[in-house]
Protein backbone atom coordinates (compact mmCIF):
# COMPACT_ATOMS: atom_id res chain seq x y z
CA UNK A 1 0.00 0.00 0.00
CA UNK A 2 1.41 3.35 -1.06
CA UNK A 3 -0.09 6.11 1.05
CA UNK A 4 1.49 9.31 2.28
CA UNK A 5 1.18 9.76 6.03
CA UNK A 6 0.64 12.55 8.52
CA UNK A 7 4.36 12.50 9.29
CA UNK A 8 5.08 13.22 5.61
CA UNK A 9 2.77 16.25 5.79
CA UNK A 10 4.27 17.48 9.06
CA UNK A 11 7.78 17.17 7.60
CA UNK A 12 6.75 19.56 4.81
CA UNK A 13 5.56 22.06 7.42
CA UNK A 14 1.96 22.98 8.21
CA UNK A 15 2.39 26.11 10.30
CA UNK A 16 -0.14 28.68 9.12
CA UNK A 17 -1.66 26.23 6.61
CA UNK A 18 -5.29 25.12 6.72
CA UNK A 19 -5.57 21.35 7.14
CA UNK A 20 -8.96 19.74 6.55
CA UNK A 21 -9.30 16.62 8.71
CA UNK A 22 -12.04 14.07 8.04
CA UNK A 23 -12.66 12.50 11.46
CA UNK A 24 -15.16 9.92 12.61
CA UNK A 25 -16.94 11.65 15.48
CA UNK A 26 -20.10 9.58 15.09
CA UNK A 27 -20.54 9.10 18.83
CA UNK A 28 -23.65 7.75 20.59
CA UNK A 29 -25.85 10.36 22.24
CA UNK A 30 -28.38 9.92 25.04
CA UNK A 31 -31.83 10.32 23.46
CA UNK A 32 -33.21 12.25 26.44
CA UNK A 33 -30.32 14.55 27.33
CA UNK A 34 -28.28 14.65 24.13
CA UNK A 35 -25.16 13.91 26.19
CA UNK A 36 -22.33 11.84 24.69
CA UNK A 37 -22.44 8.32 26.17
CA UNK A 38 -19.15 7.04 24.71
CA UNK A 39 -16.37 9.41 23.59
CA UNK A 40 -14.07 6.66 22.28
CA UNK A 41 -14.15 7.90 18.70
CA UNK A 42 -13.30 11.45 19.77
CA UNK A 43 -10.31 10.19 21.75
CA UNK A 44 -9.17 8.10 18.78
CA UNK A 45 -8.52 11.17 16.61
CA UNK A 46 -6.62 13.13 19.29
CA UNK A 47 -3.11 11.97 18.24
CA UNK A 48 -3.63 13.35 14.74
CA UNK A 49 -5.29 16.59 15.85
CA UNK A 50 -2.76 17.13 18.62
CA UNK A 51 0.16 16.79 16.22
CA UNK A 52 -1.37 19.29 13.78
CA UNK A 53 -2.14 21.79 16.56
CA UNK A 54 1.38 21.50 17.94
CA UNK A 55 2.80 22.11 14.46
CA UNK A 56 0.78 25.32 14.13
CA UNK A 57 -1.78 24.26 11.55
CA UNK A 58 -5.19 25.84 11.24
CA UNK A 59 -7.21 22.65 11.74
CA UNK A 60 -10.66 22.28 10.17
CA UNK A 61 -12.40 19.10 11.33
CA UNK A 62 -15.41 17.59 9.55
CA UNK A 63 -17.47 14.51 10.42
CA UNK A 64 -20.89 12.93 10.17
CA UNK A 65 -23.11 11.90 13.07
CA UNK A 66 -26.07 9.54 12.72
CA UNK A 67 -28.23 9.31 9.61
CA UNK A 68 -29.94 12.65 8.95
CA UNK A 69 -31.73 12.83 5.60
CA UNK A 70 -29.46 15.31 3.82
CA UNK A 71 -30.88 18.31 5.70
CA UNK A 72 -30.25 19.93 9.11
CA UNK A 73 -31.70 17.97 12.04
CA UNK A 74 -30.98 19.26 15.58
CA UNK A 75 -30.86 15.78 17.12
CA UNK A 76 -27.80 15.00 14.98
CA UNK A 77 -25.88 18.22 15.61
CA UNK A 78 -22.16 17.94 16.31
CA UNK A 79 -22.40 20.80 18.83
CA UNK A 80 -21.92 18.55 21.91
CA UNK A 81 -18.97 16.90 20.17
CA UNK A 82 -17.28 20.30 19.74
CA UNK A 83 -17.55 20.85 23.48
CA UNK A 84 -16.10 17.46 24.38
CA UNK A 85 -13.34 17.74 21.76
CA UNK A 86 -12.32 21.07 23.26
CA UNK A 87 -12.15 19.53 26.73
CA UNK A 88 -9.94 16.71 25.51
CA UNK A 89 -7.65 19.04 23.51
CA UNK A 90 -7.42 21.48 26.39
CA UNK A 91 -8.46 24.44 24.24
CA UNK A 92 -11.79 25.71 22.88
CA UNK A 93 -12.94 24.29 19.54
CA UNK A 94 -14.74 26.79 17.33
CA UNK A 95 -18.01 25.39 16.04
CA UNK A 96 -19.56 26.28 12.68
CA UNK A 97 -23.34 26.00 12.74
CA UNK A 98 -23.40 24.88 9.10
CA UNK A 99 -21.10 22.76 6.95
CA UNK A 100 -20.10 24.89 3.96
CA UNK A 101 -22.24 27.98 4.46
CA UNK A 102 -21.73 31.44 5.93
CA UNK A 103 -20.92 30.24 9.45
CA UNK A 104 -18.38 27.70 8.17
CA UNK A 105 -16.67 30.24 5.92
CA UNK A 106 -16.43 32.82 8.72
CA UNK A 107 -15.25 30.26 11.30
CA UNK A 108 -12.49 28.93 9.06
CA UNK A 109 -11.39 32.42 7.98
CA UNK A 110 -11.06 33.46 11.64
CA UNK A 111 -8.80 30.55 12.67
CA UNK A 112 -5.39 31.39 14.10
CA UNK A 113 -2.38 29.07 13.88
CA UNK A 114 -2.82 26.07 16.19
CA UNK A 115 -6.59 26.55 16.53
CA UNK A 116 -9.27 23.97 15.75
CA UNK A 117 -12.70 24.40 14.18
CA UNK A 118 -15.42 21.78 13.78
CA UNK A 119 -17.93 22.03 10.94
CA UNK A 120 -21.55 20.98 11.44
CA UNK A 121 -22.65 17.46 10.44
CA UNK A 122 -21.59 16.63 6.87
CA UNK A 123 -24.78 14.67 6.30
CA UNK A 124 -26.86 17.82 6.72
CA UNK A 125 -25.86 18.29 3.06
CA UNK A 126 -27.33 15.91 0.48
CA UNK A 127 -24.11 16.11 -1.54
CA UNK A 128 -22.14 14.18 1.08
CA UNK A 129 -23.84 10.84 0.48
CA UNK A 130 -25.25 11.42 -3.03
CA UNK A 131 -24.77 8.72 -5.64
CA UNK A 132 -24.81 11.45 -8.29
CA UNK A 133 -21.14 12.22 -8.93
CA UNK A 134 -21.80 15.80 -10.01
CA UNK A 135 -23.77 16.60 -6.84
CA UNK A 136 -21.17 14.88 -4.67
CA UNK A 137 -18.37 16.64 -6.53
CA UNK A 138 -19.95 20.06 -6.09
CA UNK A 139 -20.12 19.52 -2.33
CA UNK A 140 -16.53 18.22 -2.33
CA UNK A 141 -15.44 21.44 -4.08
CA UNK A 142 -16.96 23.50 -1.27
CA UNK A 143 -15.33 21.38 1.43
CA UNK A 144 -11.93 21.35 -0.26
CA UNK A 145 -11.98 25.16 -0.34
CA UNK A 146 -11.46 25.08 3.45
CA UNK A 147 -8.11 23.29 3.23
CA UNK A 148 -4.62 23.53 1.79
CA UNK A 149 -4.16 19.83 2.61
CA UNK A 150 -6.42 16.94 3.58
CA UNK A 151 -6.01 14.28 6.27
CA UNK A 152 -8.30 11.24 6.45
CA UNK A 153 -8.44 9.95 10.01
CA UNK A 154 -11.98 8.51 9.77
CA UNK A 155 -11.41 4.78 9.43
CA UNK A 156 -15.04 4.14 10.33
CA UNK A 157 -16.08 5.86 7.08
CA UNK A 158 -13.46 4.65 4.57
CA UNK A 159 -15.84 2.02 3.19
CA UNK A 160 -18.24 4.78 2.08
CA UNK A 161 -17.99 6.49 -1.31
CA UNK A 162 -18.93 9.84 0.19
CA UNK A 163 -17.78 13.32 -0.80
CA UNK A 164 -15.63 13.97 2.27
CA UNK A 165 -14.00 10.53 2.05
CA UNK A 166 -13.67 9.81 -1.67
CA UNK A 167 -13.94 13.07 -3.62
CA UNK A 168 -12.12 15.63 -1.46
CA UNK A 169 -8.76 13.76 -1.59
CA UNK A 170 -8.78 14.17 -5.38
CA UNK A 171 -8.89 17.94 -4.88
CA UNK A 172 -6.17 18.43 -2.24
CA UNK A 173 -2.75 17.04 -1.27
CA UNK A 174 -3.81 14.13 0.93
CA UNK A 175 -2.41 11.85 3.63
CA UNK A 176 -3.61 9.19 6.06
CA UNK A 177 -3.94 10.21 9.69
CA UNK A 178 -2.44 8.21 12.54
CA UNK A 179 -5.65 6.33 13.29
CA UNK A 180 -6.27 5.24 9.69
CA UNK A 181 -2.64 4.16 9.32
CA UNK A 182 -2.78 2.10 12.52
CA UNK A 183 -6.07 0.45 11.51
CA UNK A 184 -4.71 -0.61 8.12
CA UNK A 185 -1.47 -1.90 9.63
CA UNK A 186 -3.34 -3.99 12.19
CA UNK A 187 -5.96 -5.41 9.82
CA UNK A 188 -3.33 -6.27 7.23
CA UNK A 189 -1.80 -8.60 9.83
CA UNK A 190 -5.06 -10.54 9.86
CA UNK A 191 -5.34 -10.77 6.07
CA UNK A 192 -1.67 -11.56 5.54
CA UNK A 193 -0.14 -14.45 7.46
CA UNK A 194 -1.59 -14.36 11.00
CA UNK A 195 0.14 -16.31 13.74
CA UNK A 196 -1.78 -19.50 14.44
CA UNK A 197 -4.06 -20.71 15.84
CA UNK A 198 -6.21 -17.90 14.43
CA UNK A 199 -9.60 -17.72 16.18
CA UNK A 200 -12.44 -15.41 15.15
CA UNK A 201 -15.44 -14.60 17.36
CA UNK A 202 -18.52 -13.26 15.61
CA UNK A 203 -21.70 -12.06 17.28
CA UNK A 204 -24.36 -9.48 16.66
CA UNK A 205 -27.88 -9.88 15.45
CA UNK A 206 -27.90 -10.94 11.79
CA UNK A 207 -26.14 -13.63 9.80
CA UNK A 208 -26.83 -11.60 6.65
CA UNK A 209 -24.67 -8.76 8.00
CA UNK A 210 -21.73 -11.11 8.54
CA UNK A 211 -22.19 -13.60 5.69
CA UNK A 212 -19.53 -12.10 3.42
CA UNK A 213 -16.93 -12.01 6.17
CA UNK A 214 -17.75 -15.60 7.23
CA UNK A 215 -17.28 -16.73 3.62
CA UNK A 216 -13.97 -14.85 3.42
CA UNK A 217 -12.65 -16.04 6.79
CA UNK A 218 -13.63 -19.72 6.76
CA UNK A 219 -10.70 -20.83 4.57
CA UNK A 220 -8.17 -18.91 6.70
CA UNK A 221 -9.25 -19.31 10.34
CA UNK A 222 -8.66 -22.26 12.65
CA UNK A 223 -11.83 -21.76 14.69
CA UNK A 224 -14.91 -19.57 14.16
CA UNK A 225 -16.98 -19.02 17.30
CA UNK A 226 -20.51 -17.76 16.70
CA UNK A 227 -22.75 -16.17 19.33
CA UNK A 228 -25.20 -13.30 19.55
CA UNK A 229 -28.58 -13.23 17.83
CA UNK A 230 -27.07 -14.68 14.67
CA UNK A 231 -26.38 -18.02 16.36
CA UNK A 232 -30.07 -18.93 16.37
CA UNK A 233 -30.23 -19.13 12.58
CA UNK A 234 -27.30 -21.57 12.73
CA UNK A 235 -29.02 -23.56 15.48
CA UNK A 236 -32.19 -23.68 13.36
CA UNK A 237 -30.04 -24.99 10.50
CA UNK A 238 -29.13 -27.89 12.79
CA UNK A 239 -32.83 -28.66 13.17
CA UNK A 240 -33.20 -27.20 16.66
CA UNK A 241 -36.15 -25.29 18.11
CA UNK A 242 -35.20 -21.65 18.73
CA UNK A 243 -38.50 -20.37 20.14
CA UNK A 244 -39.14 -16.70 19.47
CA UNK A 245 -35.43 -15.91 19.21
CA UNK A 246 -34.12 -13.69 16.43
CA UNK A 247 -34.24 -15.79 13.26
CA UNK A 248 -33.51 -15.08 9.59
CA UNK A 249 -35.57 -17.78 7.94
CA UNK A 250 -34.18 -17.04 4.49
CA UNK A 251 -30.64 -17.67 5.79
CA UNK A 252 -31.22 -21.11 7.34
CA UNK A 253 -30.19 -23.02 4.24
CA UNK A 254 -27.13 -20.81 3.83
CA UNK A 255 -26.11 -21.53 7.43
CA UNK A 256 -26.62 -25.26 6.87
CA UNK A 257 -24.32 -25.06 3.87
CA UNK A 258 -21.69 -23.13 5.84
CA UNK A 259 -21.73 -25.72 8.61
CA UNK A 260 -21.29 -28.53 6.09
CA UNK A 261 -18.38 -26.76 4.40
CA UNK A 262 -16.64 -25.56 7.55
CA UNK A 263 -14.82 -28.81 8.29
CA UNK A 264 -15.77 -28.51 11.94
CA UNK A 265 -14.25 -25.03 12.29
CA UNK A 266 -17.55 -23.39 13.32
CA UNK A 267 -18.30 -23.60 17.04
CA UNK A 268 -21.85 -22.80 18.18
CA UNK A 269 -23.34 -22.25 21.65
CA UNK A 270 -24.27 -25.30 23.71
CA UNK A 271 -26.44 -23.33 26.15
CA UNK A 272 -28.26 -20.00 26.05
CA UNK A 273 -30.06 -17.62 28.39
CA UNK A 274 -33.74 -17.50 27.41
CA UNK A 275 -36.27 -14.93 28.58
CA UNK A 276 -40.02 -14.35 28.48
CA UNK A 277 -39.58 -11.00 26.74
CA UNK A 278 -37.00 -8.58 25.35
CA UNK A 279 -36.82 -6.52 28.54
CA UNK A 280 -34.16 -5.92 31.22
CA UNK A 281 -36.39 -7.28 34.01
CA UNK A 282 -37.81 -10.26 32.08
CA UNK A 283 -37.85 -13.65 33.81
CA UNK A 284 -34.99 -15.74 32.41
CA UNK A 285 -33.23 -19.08 32.70
CA UNK A 286 -30.29 -20.91 31.17
CA UNK A 287 -31.17 -23.92 29.00
CA UNK A 288 -29.37 -26.29 26.64
CA UNK A 289 -29.69 -25.31 22.98
CA UNK A 290 -31.78 -28.45 22.36
CA UNK A 291 -34.24 -27.35 25.04
CA UNK A 292 -35.27 -23.83 24.07
CA UNK A 293 -39.00 -23.44 24.88
CA UNK A 294 -41.16 -22.43 21.89
CA UNK A 295 -42.51 -19.34 23.70
CA UNK A 296 -39.18 -17.90 24.88
CA UNK A 297 -36.31 -16.07 23.18
CA UNK A 298 -32.56 -16.32 23.61
CA UNK A 299 -30.81 -13.13 24.71
CA UNK A 300 -27.32 -14.36 25.65
CA UNK A 301 -25.02 -17.34 25.47
CA UNK A 302 -24.80 -19.48 28.59
CA UNK A 303 -21.93 -20.27 30.98
CA UNK A 304 -21.04 -23.61 29.36
CA UNK A 305 -20.72 -21.83 26.01
CA UNK A 306 -18.50 -19.18 27.59
CA UNK A 307 -16.32 -21.94 29.03
CA UNK A 308 -16.06 -23.69 25.66
CA UNK A 309 -15.33 -20.48 23.78
CA UNK A 310 -12.78 -19.50 26.44
CA UNK A 311 -10.98 -22.83 26.03
CA UNK A 312 -10.71 -22.29 22.28
CA UNK A 313 -9.50 -18.71 22.78
CA UNK A 314 -6.87 -19.78 25.32
CA UNK A 315 -5.09 -21.71 22.54
CA UNK A 316 -5.14 -18.80 20.08
CA UNK A 317 -2.21 -16.68 18.95
CA UNK A 318 -4.34 -14.31 16.85
CA UNK A 319 -7.92 -13.27 17.69
CA UNK A 320 -10.47 -11.13 15.88
CA UNK A 321 -13.75 -10.31 17.66
CA UNK A 322 -16.73 -8.56 16.11
CA UNK A 323 -20.19 -8.50 17.69
CA UNK A 324 -21.51 -9.06 21.23
CA UNK A 325 -22.59 -12.48 22.48
CA UNK A 326 -25.89 -11.18 23.84
CA UNK A 327 -27.86 -8.07 24.74
CA UNK A 328 -25.00 -6.67 26.81
CA UNK A 329 -26.82 -3.37 27.38
CA UNK A 330 -29.12 -5.26 29.79
CA UNK A 331 -27.15 -6.50 32.85
CA UNK A 332 -29.12 -9.77 32.98
CA UNK A 333 -27.86 -10.66 29.50
CA UNK A 334 -24.30 -9.27 29.61
CA UNK A 335 -22.45 -12.23 31.14
CA UNK A 336 -21.76 -13.95 27.82
CA UNK A 337 -20.16 -10.90 26.23
CA UNK A 338 -18.19 -10.15 29.40
CA UNK A 339 -16.98 -13.75 29.73
CA UNK A 340 -15.79 -14.00 26.13
CA UNK A 341 -14.18 -10.54 26.26
CA UNK A 342 -12.30 -11.47 29.45
CA UNK A 343 -11.14 -14.71 27.84
CA UNK A 344 -9.73 -12.69 24.93
CA UNK A 345 -7.78 -10.45 27.31
CA UNK A 346 -6.29 -13.48 29.08
CA UNK A 347 -5.16 -15.24 25.91
CA UNK A 348 -1.51 -15.04 24.94
CA UNK A 349 -2.53 -13.67 21.55
CA UNK A 350 -2.60 -10.58 19.36
CA UNK A 351 -6.24 -9.51 19.67
CA UNK A 352 -8.28 -7.13 17.52
CA UNK A 353 -11.74 -5.88 18.52
CA UNK A 354 -13.60 -5.09 15.31
CA UNK A 355 -15.29 -1.84 16.23
CA UNK A 356 -19.00 -1.11 16.46
CA UNK A 357 -20.95 -2.79 19.25
CA UNK A 358 -17.91 -4.83 20.34
CA UNK A 359 -15.90 -1.69 21.09
CA UNK A 360 -18.93 -0.18 22.84
CA UNK A 361 -19.29 -3.34 24.93
CA UNK A 362 -15.66 -3.19 26.05
CA UNK A 363 -16.21 0.31 27.41
CA UNK A 364 -19.75 -0.25 28.72
CA UNK A 365 -18.64 -3.31 30.69
CA UNK A 366 -15.71 -1.42 32.20
CA UNK A 367 -13.04 -3.68 30.68
CA UNK A 368 -9.45 -2.50 30.38
CA UNK A 369 -9.05 -1.29 26.79
CA UNK A 370 -5.27 -1.66 26.97
CA UNK A 371 -5.61 -5.41 27.53
CA UNK A 372 -6.67 -5.82 23.89
CA UNK A 373 -4.11 -5.55 21.10
CA UNK A 374 -6.23 -3.10 19.12
CA UNK A 375 -9.78 -1.78 19.30
CA UNK A 376 -10.95 -0.70 15.86
CA UNK A 377 -13.12 2.38 15.40
CA UNK A 378 -14.77 0.97 12.28
CA UNK A 379 -17.10 -2.02 12.51
CA UNK A 380 -18.30 -2.07 8.91
CA UNK A 381 -14.96 -0.86 7.55
CA UNK A 382 -12.98 -3.52 9.41
CA UNK A 383 -15.31 -6.28 8.20
CA UNK A 384 -15.11 -5.12 4.58
CA UNK A 385 -11.32 -4.92 4.83
CA UNK A 386 -11.21 -8.53 6.03
CA UNK A 387 -13.56 -9.50 3.18
CA UNK A 388 -10.92 -8.22 0.78
CA UNK A 389 -13.08 -5.42 -0.60
CA UNK A 390 -11.63 -2.22 -2.04
CA UNK A 391 -12.43 0.55 0.42
CA UNK A 392 -13.15 3.83 -1.42
CA UNK A 393 -11.49 6.01 1.23
CA UNK A 394 -8.28 3.98 1.17
CA UNK A 395 -8.27 3.84 -2.63
CA UNK A 396 -8.61 7.65 -2.72
CA UNK A 397 -5.57 8.05 -0.47
CA UNK A 398 -3.50 5.72 -2.66
CA UNK A 399 -3.99 7.87 -5.75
Amino acid sequence: MSIRTLDDLLAEGVSGRRVLVRADLNVPLDKQTGAITDDGRIRAVLPTLGALVEAGAKVVVCSHLGRPKGAPDPQFSLSPVAGRLGELLGAPVRFATDTVGESARATVADLADGQVALLENLRFNAGETSKDEAERGAFADQLAAFGDAYVDDAFGAVHRKHASVFDVPARLPHVAGRLVLREVEVLSKLTGDPERPYVVVLGGSKVSDKLAVIEALLPTVDRLLIGGGMCFTFLKAQGLEVGTSLLEKDMVETCRNLLERSGGKIMLPVDVVVADAFAPDAAHDTVRVDGIPSHRLGLDVGPETVAGFSAALSQAKTIFWNGPMGVFEMPAFAAGTRGVAEAITKADAFSVVGGGDSAAAVRALGLDESSFGHISTGGGASLEYLEGKTLPGIAALEK
